[in-house]
């Protein structure tokens, strides 16, 4: 806006002379900038993220606050965030089916306010310790609601926060019965050929063995899609899993490549969604989804690496099946002659306390890729980060390429046989085409003019 002195020299006509041309050079050149600034703030803005994006970022960041959230535990706390978030935003402008909260928001809510507080109220039950940053963040994205040329009325901001808050009291009113609070005795595996035990260095117990009968949020039951099994430990294909993880996965491997030694210690640190949910975000943006839209494909994708983790914890904890650090020492022990042994094989990476197989990576992985194809084709170019690993990416020319790497760099790693993560990667994506079908399913428009609480073609 034009300083007000110069507006009132330009209506009495003073402008005039060799301090008029200057004046007017200036004005010509105050008339750039703001011209210019106009610009860059319109193209800022279309680059931003939003409320949806803005929030899935500071749950990531959540969970890796130390003590960081241990991976098959990250994947049920990004869904009760996405899923609060989702079911607010749809709940305002209904074009989806719901996943839990069956209502109608209030009318002219604020999609925005409902968003971040959805986002807030879920994350401050799930770390209450980092309350002091959750508020900070919540003042900011609100203020930055009601200012701007964006600006949201307050009674619309007020309606949108009171919605927010109904629909995360009532997911998390419905995670909180889901069966992963209870707390089994340490899970120790057994000592028969095959069976997991603890490993080193920690020989800690199986980690949340209660995940495994947890209320899955889409699937009819934690087994319907559990895998056939490992393979037996005197069969041929056992011998070759068994010889390609001793020669590749050895912290001393001279078989290995140095880009294949990256690709482990690049998706080893960090959990499936800090490496997934920033591509959903990335491609999102690229193709301009809007904020339900995004909140839709998060949900949708943290929803599926949720039940592929208990999917995934249900084959774990029913098959029981050694880790490769246990198994190349104890060869001698597993009744093949083809299965040399070594007592002093040590892996790349540290092993996880559970059970090898299927490989949780590979399950989460393969779901949400999955998904991500789904919605944007199989060959879409992504680039992947690791916020555990500071200006380290990993760039694909399709999502298989990638899943293709995460199952070697499990085995690369020396943590998992490939049979591990070929039947992780199955489950997953096979967990994530059932969620695809039967949740967050489009609403034909007649559905979507209905005003009857509780009826959404549901």
């Amino acid at each position: 806006m034009l300083p007000s002195q110069a507006k009132r020299k330009i209506a009495a006509g003073l402008l005039g002379g060799s301090e008029g041309l200057s004046r007017m050079s200036t004005l010509k050149n105050y008339f750039n900038v703001v011209a210019l600034s106009v610009l860059l703030l319109a193209s800022c803005r279309v680059g931003q993220a939003d409320e949806v994006t803005d929030w899935n970022q500071i749950m990531l960041e959540a969970t890796l606050v130390p003590p960081a959230t241990p991976a098959p535990v990250s994947t049920r706390t990004t869904a009760i965030v996405q899923a609060a978030v989702f079911d607010a935003v749809n709940g305002i402008d209904p074009q989806y089916t719901p996943i839990h909260v069956f209502r109608r928001a209030p009318r002219k809510a604020s999609k925005r306010a409902a968003a971040v507080q959805a986002a807030y109220a879920t994350l401050i039950r799930l770390y209450p310790a980092q309350s002091d940053m959750l508020d900070q963040q919540r003042s900011a994205s609100l203020a930055a609601i009601a200012r701007g040329w964006e600006a949201e009325r307050p009674e619309s901001i007020q309606k949108g926060i009171e919605w927010g808050q109904t629909v995360a009291d009532s997911i998390w009113a419905w995670r909180s019965n889901d069966g992963f609070s209870q707390t089994p005795p340490p899970f120790m595996g057994g000592t028969a050929p095959g069976e997991w035990r603890p490993t080193p260095p920690a020989f800690l117990p199986g980690l949340t063995p209660q995940l495994a009968h947890v209320t899955p949020w889409v699937l009819q039951s934690p087994s319907q899609f559990r895998p056939a099994g490992p393979p037996a430990l005197d069969s041929a294909e056992y011998t070759v899993v068994f010889d390609e993880i001793k020669a590749m996965g050895s912290i001393s491997s001279t078989s290995r490549t140095p880009d294949e030694t990256a690709a482990a210690l690049f998706w080893n640190p960090g959990n499936p969604p800090d490496f997934w949910d920033p591509v959903g975000v990335a491609l999102s943006q690229k193709q301009h989804f809007g904020l339900l839209r995004t909140a839709h494909l998060l949900a949708q994708m943290n929803l599926a690496m949720a039940d592929a983790m208990i999917g995934c914890w249900d084959a774990k904890y029913t098959y029981v099946s050694w880790r490769p650090v246990t198994a190349i020492p104890l060869a001698d022990t597993d009744g093949n002659p083809d299965t040399a042994p070594d007592p002093n094989w040590t892996p790349l990476l540290v092993t996880p306390p559970f059970p090898g197989y299927p490989s949780a990576h590979s399950c989460a992985s393969g779901a949400a890729a999955w998904v991500l194809a789904h919605h944007f084709g199989d060959h879409t170019a992504i680039t992947v980060a690791n916020d555990a690993l500071p200006g380290q990416t990993r760039s694909f020319g399709s999502f298989s390429a990638a899943l293709a790497e995460v199952v070697d760099a499990r085995v690369f790693g020396g943590i998992h046989f490939r049979t591990d993560c070929d039947a992780g990667q199955a489950l997953g994506e096979s967990v994530a085409d059932y969620v695809i079908k039967h949740s967050l399913r489009p609403l034909d428009r007649w559905d979507r003019r209905d005003e009857r609480v509780g009826d959404w073609g549901h």
